[in-house]
């Protein structure tokens, strides 16, 4: 699998990666075997870069991973998680709880250092508490040699910015705003270089919206934006495509983000990704997706605080 280097970090990652979460039964029930077995698929197929959370599961998702790769060399791949937020509305970013999470989470993986660790959706608590006291914590962790390099995750892209303004990050990892919806990540791009950050993607299918399953319950779509992705997902059934693997690879085709991370408990359903992103990309049929979804272009919703969400007021119809 193609690889691309992460800023200045070193690391050299696969240009789709292995996302946990499914581990956790974040999206169903899963079997335990199968998801196990996943692991193993995922790194047979070259993406060996792994993203979790104790959030995912509420600590299951890196159990499973400590099972999982109990017998896998630890050189042989990348290993990141977060911390700060550990259940529906459990957040804790204070520096004593930075210090003991980090322990937790080794213990949990079964590993004696973290390559990558992320403060996990920052949006939900007052921001200026990850430049003055989760961060400098998380700084002391990487002095320490526990954790190799250290950033922030979220979802309003404004996340960003107001950190990066402050203080340094080696990596930032993005969900939902590199997708064929939505780009507004990929806006941020040049600052992100300026200030010599590794870019990461995630979510490539923005929660099953561009794909051909049933959207989750909770996710915040409105009426028009499923109408719209909908009519895309038959144009490109219409010629013979998924939309899900127009997404992916539309998703890694860009040379700015390092990586994208989207997760699954199905090996079946990872070795396709893996076969996906060997697959040229149909400029015509996304130039006719693109087209088709050019009305809810860019469309959000909104995650945590509303003093966090500081985007521009989104023009879009609302239903």
């Amino acid at each position: 699998m193609e690889r691309r280097e992460l800023g200045k970090t070193g690391l050299s990652l696969p240009v789709v990666s292995f996302g946990a979460s499914s581990l956790g039964q974040e999206f169903r029930e899963v079997d335990i075997n199968e998801a196990l077995r996943s692991v193993h698929v995922a790194l047979e197929c070259g993406m060996n870069f792994i993203d979790t959370s104790p959030f995912y599961g509420r600590g299951m998702s890196e159990v499973m991973l400590g099972v999982a790769l109990r017998e896998v060399p630890r050189e042989s791949y990348i290993l990141g998680t977060k911390l700060g937020r550990y259940a529906g509305q459990h957040f804790d970013f204070s520096a004593k709880r930075v210090a003991e999470t980090v322990d937790i989470s080794l213990e949990r993986m079964g590993v004696d250092h973290l390559d990558i660790c992320l403060c996990h959706d920052i949006e939900f608590v007052e921001r200026q508490q990850i430049v003055d006291e989760t961060l400098p914590a998380l700084r002391k962790e990487q002095e320490k040699g526990k954790v190799r390099f250290i950033g922030i995750s979220g979802y309003p892209i404004s996340n960003f910015k107001f950190v990066l303004d402050q203080t340094d990050l080696d990596v930032v990892l993005s969900y939902n705003h590199y997708t064929l919806q939505n780009t507004m990540f990929a806006d941020l791009v040049p600052y992100l270089k300026e200030k010599q950050v590794g870019i990461m993607n995630a979510a490539p299918f923005s929660a099953r919206l561009l794909t051909n399953a049933p959207l989750p319950p909770w996710h915040k779509a409105t009426p028009i934006v499923r109408e719209t992705c909908e009519k895309a997902a038959q144009h490109c059934d219409q010629a013979g495509v998924d939309i899900a693997q127009l997404a992916l690879q539309f998703s890694i085709a860009n040379p700015d983000m390092a990586t994208c991370i989207t997760g699954s408990a199905n090996p079946k359903r990872i070795a396709q990704w893996a076969e996906w992103a060997k697959l040229p990309l149909d400029e015509q049929l996304l130039k006719e997706v693109q087209e088709i979804l050019a009305p809810i272009h860019n469309w959000f919703y909104i995650e945590g605080l509303p003093e966090n969400n500081d985007e521009p007021v989104n023009p879009l119809p609302t239903s």
